[in-house]
């Protein structure tokens, strides 16, 4: 029988016995004494490599000394317990051979990258240290995600990535058309939408949460995690065109329960790092934020603050604390804000509520006092604004009032409005973006260097 590949990350935990093995990856390092060739191999599977012994009989030895950095390999031998120190195991080929050669020009070699310069070779970036773990922190992050709806029985829902809804009436969408870009068809001088593949105006989504409102009117509880649009032009560590949130939405749920699952959520996503992402979240707490362990454990066991935005401003404006933008009552809170809030403030997370109307979104629930709205924002030390959401407004009429104040036509969207028409409820959610989230948990301080491939102004080369 043919012995299959076993997981290096498998053989250096002693999951497997000392014995014969197969294993297949990417060489890391070559070091060559008179007699012997030291390969470091890593196949992705875990942050450290398994050191390959290759002695000078071994059939096609001849070939192992032209090995070279990035060449792919496949080695057959025992595992043995290593006698070097910072090792528990290593392999004594047998059989050593090249699957994919690797030349001198091959862009990561063995010496400190710059973020900057792996961006530019991010088909290979992936074989770094830093970004090996990266995204294995995404993809345990991601299980994760899925496995806190649905251990509270909510429903998994794939919205729309081609939509005629600009859910947060910015504008900022990426228009989506078969329409000859340079004569186009028109009507009265402007362009005839009527003519393009779906007869309307469509873009890519900007987010989930109106058809996800639809969804929980029917089942109470339910989620969406997908990639989200934005063409905005911000060249920031903090923007990207691409990326992916994660939406719950809750049918008969005020404020006070949004929070609660919004903290719930967070802190389920940290305990589960740590518990799952040990090693990785070690190289970071090592080399990308100092005290990232400390941080994330911190946070996984906080109780969350609460501050109304009107108390947040006062706080703000007491402190004498000269900031960069003044905080006045009606202009948003900025990061310095939100940081300073839950850094010096509460000393921890908070959520700030109640926010004005005329700065937040015309689905809000609109409070009694007619100037602000049911809206949350969660603040985390060292980052600021990490989730954001709000109860929805659920009363016909008011919604209508909201969305032409806001300049969106309600006939727009008729479909919407029925929710409101035909067995309203109260319903709330909110809103994480993924890549803020991976931010926070590995320190990594480029919303780029969390993304695969990074979606940018000027960038979609690969």
């Amino acid at each position: 029988m043919t012995q299959g590949r076993t997981r290096i990350n498998r053989a250096l935990s002693g999951e497997v016995p000392p014995g014969p093995l197969l294993v297949k990856g990417w060489v890391r390092t070559v070091r060559r004494t008179k007699n012997l060739t030291f390969v470091a191999l890593n196949d992705g599977s875990c942050l450290e490599s398994l050191q390959i012994v290759v002695d000078t009989d071994l059939p096609g030895y001849a070939e192992s000394t032209n090995l070279g950095t990035g060449a792919c390999v496949e080695a057959r031998g025992e595992l043995v317990a290593s006698p070097a120190a910072g090792q528990p195991w290593e392999l004594h080929a047998h059989e050593l051979r090249v699957l994919g050669a690797a030349d001198a020009d091959y862009p990561l070699q063995k010496k400190r990258h710059g973020f900057e310069y792996l961006r530019s070779i991010a088909h290979l970036r992936l074989r770094s240290n830093t970004f090996g773990a990266v995204f294995r922190v995404r993809s345990a992050l991601s299980f994760a995600i899925h496995r806190f709806f649905q251990e509270r029985g909510f429903l998994y829902v794939q919205t729309p990535i081609i939509t005629a809804n600009d859910c947060e009436g910015a504008g900022e969408m990426f228009r989506v058309s078969t329409l000859d870009p340079i004569d186009p068809p028109r009507l009265d001088g402007a362009v005839d939408w009527t003519r393009d593949f779906f007869g309307e105006r469509t873009g890519l989504t900007v987010s989930g949460q109106l058809q996800g409102e639809a969804f929980a009117c029917a089942f109470s509880d339910i989620y969406t995690f997908g990639p989200t649009f934005r063409a905005e032009n911000s060249n920031t560590s903090r923007h990207a065109a691409e990326f992916w949130m994660i939406e719950p939405e809750m049918a008969f749920a005020d404020l006070a329960a949004d929070c609660r699952l919004a903290a719930d959520f967070i802190q389920y996503l940290c305990r589960y790092a740590l518990d799952n992402c040990s090693e990785d979240l070690k190289f970071f707490d090592n080399f990308v934020e100092k005290g990232l362990i400390e941080k994330l454990g911190s946070l996984a066991d906080a109780e969350f603050q609460q501050l109304t935005y009107t108390d947040a401003i006062k706080e703000l404006q007491a402190s004498g604390r000269t900031f960069e933008f003044s905080p006045v009552w009606g202009s948003d809170l900025q990061s310095e804000h939100e940081r300073f809030l839950s850094e010096q403030v509460v000393k921890g997370p908070l959520f700030v509520t109640d926010y004005p109307k005329d700065i937040k979104a015309f689905y809000m629930r609109l409070n009694d006092d007619g100037k602000t709205v049911a809206a949350m924002d969660c603040l985390v030390p060292r980052v600021g604004e990490i989730i954001g959401g709000s109860q929805r407004e659920e009363r016909l009429d008011v919604l209508a009032q909201r969305m032409r104040e806001a300049g969106i036509a309600p006939e727009s969207l008729g479909w919407f409005l029925d929710l409101r028409r035909w067995g309203t409820c109260p319903h709330a959610g909110f809103g994480l973006g993924f890549e803020r989230l991976l931010m926070y948990v590995t320190g990594m301080t480029n919303i780029r260097d969390v993304i695969p491939f990074p979606r940018t102004p000027g960038n979609a080369r690969f």
